[in-house]
This record gives C-alpha cells, structure tokens and sequence, in this order.
C-alpha cells in the first residue's frame, strides 16, 4: 500500500487521471441508478395513471429529462476534489455542469407546461377559453431566464450584473437582429400551434406559392409550387399576412366540389304527362315523381274550380326535376363522400344563365383521382341535359355568327 502511495505521490498526473476516472465512473453509476432503479419505481407508480397511459402526455419525456441532471451534479461537486487540476479546468468544468443542470430544468418545466397545456384542451370549455398563448409566453420566459442564468454560469459572474450589461446593449441588439429576432418569434408560434408542417399543401397567392412545405429553416419557408418551381417565403409573412393549408382537407378524407352548371333560362319550362311519364322511367327520379305527383295533386284538388285555370295549379318543371335527379344521382355516386356535406341548389340568376351549383365531397383527395371524379360528373349531367328539355347557356362564339349569316331565319322574331 505504501509503495502504490509513494508511486502516485511520484506521479502526480497518474493521480489525476485516476481521480478523474473514479469521478466518471461514479457519474455513470449515479446515471444508471436514477435512469435503471429509480426511473423504473416511478414509472411503476404512475402506471397505472394516465400520465404514463397517455402517449401524447409521454412524448413530453418529463421525468426523463429531470433524470439526467444526477450526473452533472455529481460532476460539479466532485471535480473539485480532484488533485492538481488546474483552478481554470475546475471552474469551467463546474460552469458548464451547473448550466446543464440549468438547462434540463428549463425543458423539463417546459414540458410540464406542455402537459397541462394538453390536459386544459380536453377540457369541453377548453375552446372558449383557450390559454395556449400564455402558455407560449410562459416557456418563452422561462427560456430566456434560462438563457440569463446559463450564461452568468459560464462566464462566473452574478445574473444582476449581466442583466445591466444586457439592458443597455438591448437597443442595438434589437436594431442589429431585428429580422433574426422576427424570425425567430414567428418560428416559435407556427411550431408552437402547428400551423404549418413540411409535407403540407399551403397557398398563398400573394406571393405565387400554391404547393407542398418542403423546408422550415429559422428565416424563411420553402415551397415547392405544383409546377416545380421553388417559392421562398419569409417565415414571419405565415404569422402577419394570411394564407390557406389545405391539411384539413387531407386530414378530413374528402375534397370539396363546387362548380355551377349555367342553365339556359329560356329552356326552363313545366313538364307535360307525356314528359312525366317518360322521366318516371328513371332509376333516380322514380321515387321523387311518384312523390311530387301525389303532393301537386292533393294541392291542386283543393283548388276547386280555380283548377280550370292551369296558371293555379302547381305543375312538375324540368328545371327543378334535373335538380332532384342531380341530387340522386350524387348520393348514389360511389366515389362521394355520404357523411359530408352534399346538396344541389339555384344560385341567382345572371347574365349568363341560371346557375345550378353541385357542392359535395369526393371520397379521395387525391388530385388526379379528385379530377377524373369530377369530370365524370359533369360529362354525364351535361349530355343528360337534352333528356329534360334543357339546355346549357354560353356566349355565342365565331361559328354561331357565321351560321347565323349564312342563315338568318333564326333570328328573325315570329310573325314578323
């Protein structure tokens, strides 16, 4: 024992280094108890709560991110016993574990304040009263009271000292950095509300981006537009100025069909029996004309003698029989989605005709999918259109001047 002493003593590094050494090992053994032993007694005892049910209240990694402090206090309290070791190599050493220790307890209560920021949500009056942006500001704080305390840490002198210093720089830092600083704010509120992904479809016409997030850097956004163009965008314009995602649409199973068929309004006429009976014939108007021809002719038998007067009567119209087929036709449609909103309505009357919106939802969003649905539908209602008498309006085009030359016929007025 005596010799091994003497031979330290006459090998100061060797000492050291095996100081250092013991220093580690014990660091890694405090790791593993907390991390192997105490970690595993925890999560026992809470798990049968739903803080260790709960995969969303789990991502957040609270207690792991406290286990990890152990080995860097062990670190600061323990280098200092280590011989020979420069005073400078001390400090630092210590410096930089008190501001690990600083920083996990940071994220470690930012993470609580995500958990209960996610258990406020789930509450049913959690929409009216949202607190998700004094949850923002609260982590923001924290972060920045971290970010005070680690790098008075570091550099050994009192936070009061270097909240002076910091004060009075604060009016060029923020002149200097002004765009970083905007950047870095608007960074943090779309990733802290998930307002834009990569992988997601936003438009903002404003500055021609119509396509997929490909990159979410600290100052701009990358879009890569449907015709493979790259469209760079400054990531604060996604928090002042608006544009739309279309995630929701993805998320939801179906993509919107808004699109009006322009009826031309000379067509529009009453259906004779002749008509009726012919339309009856059709699969999706069978039930609807039998209907309607019992509700017009217990409203006409009230009528009495009025009835003589057809201008009374309620009467069956080809316009309003199209739109009960159109309608039948799309909740019998396959490839539409039944439990979204589906109807076919009039819109105002113009100059170009009367519309007939169709407003429904295929069961894709598939793009090219979603146009080859689309198209299919109105191939069909448009070549149909003739079987009930109408037809589609649309400004007259060079062939109809020149037929109309060649043959003026057409135009005169009857009688004349």
């Amino acid at each position: 024992m005596e010799t091994v002493q003497r031979f330290l003593f006459e090998h100061q590094w060797l000492y050291t280094i095996l100081a250092l050494t013991v220093l580690i090992l014990i660091a890694s053994f405090a790791n593993f108890v907390v991390k192997k032993i105490l970690l595993r007694i925890v999560d026992r005892l809470l798990g049968r709560t739903i803080f260790r049910r709960d995969a969303e209240i789990r991502r957040h990694s609270v207690i792991e991110r406290l286990a990890n402090i152990m080995p860097a206090v062990v670190i600061a309290a323990g280098i200092s016993m280590v011989p020979d070791l420069p005073f400078a190599v001390v400090t630092v050493v210590k410096n930089v574990a008190r501001a690990f220790v600083i920083l996990t307890l940071a994220m470690a209560l930012a993470s609580a304040l995500s958990i209960a920021d996610t258990l406020y949500h789930r509450r049913p009056d959690a929409r009216l009263r949202p607190i998700r942006s004094y949850i923002q500001i609260l982590k923001i704080g924290i972060y920045i009271f971290a970010a005070i305390l680690i790098i008075a840490t570091l550099i050994d002198q009192s936070p009061l000292i270097l909240l002076s210093g910091l004060g009075a720089m604060a009016a060029v830092l923020i002149l200097v950095f002004q765009d970083t600083l905007l950047s870095l704010v608007a960074s943090i509120q779309i990733s802290s509300t998930d307002m834009v992904r990569v992988g997601d479809w936003i438009e903002m016409p404003s500055l021609n981006a119509d396509g997929d997030v490909v990159e979410i850097a600290l100052h701009t956004v990358r879009v890569q537009n449907w015709d493979k163009t790259i469209t760079t965008i400054p990531i604060r314009k996604l928090v002042s100025d608006s544009f739309r995602n279309w995630r929701g649409m993805q998320e939801a199973g179906g993509r919107r069909i808004k699109r009006s068929i322009y009826l031309d309004q000379t067509s529009i006429r009453f259906l004779n029996d002749e008509e009726i009976a012919r339309l009856s014939r059709f699969r999706h108007l069978e039930a609807y004309l039998e209907r309607k021809q019992r509700e017009l002719k217990e409203w006409n038998s009230q009528l009495g003698e009025r009835s003589t007067i057809r201008a009374n009567m309620r009467r069956i119209t080809n316009a309003g029989t199209f739109r009960a087929y159109v309608e039948a036709y799309l909740r019998s449609h396959p490839q539409l989605h039944q439990n979204m909103t589906l109807l076919v309505r009039q819109l105002p009357p113009s100059p170009e005709g009367l519309p007939l919106e169709i407003y429904c939802f295929t069961s894709t969003t598939a793009w090219a999918a979603y146009e080859s649905i689309q198209a299919d539908i109105f191939d069909h209602l448009f070549s149909l259109l003739p079987e009930f008498g109408l037809s589609v309006f649309q400004s007259p085009s060079g062939a109809d001047f020149k037929r109309w030359a060649s043959d003026p016929a057409p135009l005169q007025l009857s009688g004349a």
